[in-house]
């Protein structure tokens, strides 16, 4: 009977989805970040646990987005990108945009929007069905991500703290971003590790 009993428990758990096997691991500051499997614009393969000790940056990105183009037109997000990746940071630009919706490019068009830009990442991932979106979260473009060397979610949210897509309020905001690198590389906790993304909504597909 009491066997019986559990087992009821148990089939009521999974009806209501709490016991599902398909759903991956969250993002969560503290925890180890979810591992991926993703496609880079030039047709090659990264994984995160091929990045092992290496400090990572995840960067949502979608270039007709004001706010992208807010850190973009004004040189920030490549002068981060600059100066992390020559201290060793891998600097993955995520493109979770669906075919059809603003932002959507290929893989050629990705390299091509690098150049133009003077981009400066050391791959741009294309996740256009947005699994890799879903994995983490991600909720605007930009959204940033910050994965230290042993694997661990350091820093998830904003570039920094200023809401708007005037290029002039980059000097006046709180860099959030560069003071979790700054933090991370220096082997300190973040002081900031969770705060608010702002931007544009990741366009998925549906």
């Amino acid at each position: 009977m009491r066997l019986g009993r559990i087992l009821a428990a148990a089939t009521l758990l999974c009806s209501l989805s709490l016991c599902s096997t398909d759903v991956a691991a969250s993002a969560a500051i503290g925890m180890p970040a979810p591992a991926f499997v993703a496609t880079d614009s030039n047709g090659g393969t990264v994984t995160l646990s091929a990045l092992k000790g290496k400090t990572v940056v995840l960067e949502w990105s979608n270039d007709g987005c004001p706010f992208v183009r807010k850190q973009y037109r004004s040189g920030n997000m490549q002068s981060l990108q600059k100066a992390f990746t020559a201290q060793g940071v891998v600097w993955l630009t995520v493109i979770s945009s669906a075919p059809g919706r603003q932002g959507y490019v290929n893989g050629a068009q990705a390299n091509r929007l690098s150049r133009e830009r003077n981009a400066a990442p050391s791959a741009v991932l294309l996740d256009p069905q947005g699994e890799l979106g879903h994995i983490y979260d991600a909720k605007t473009t930009p959204h940033v991500f910050v994965i230290d060397k042993n694997g661990g979610l350091v820093y998830s949210g904003g570039v920094d703290s200023i809401d708007s897509t005037d290029p002039s309020d980059i000097s006046k905001a709180v860099p959030y971003l560069k003071n979790a690198l700054t933090e991370t590389l220096a082997n300190r906790s973040v002081t900031m590790p969770l705060t608010r993304p702002y931007g544009c909504s990741v366009k998925y597909a549906g």
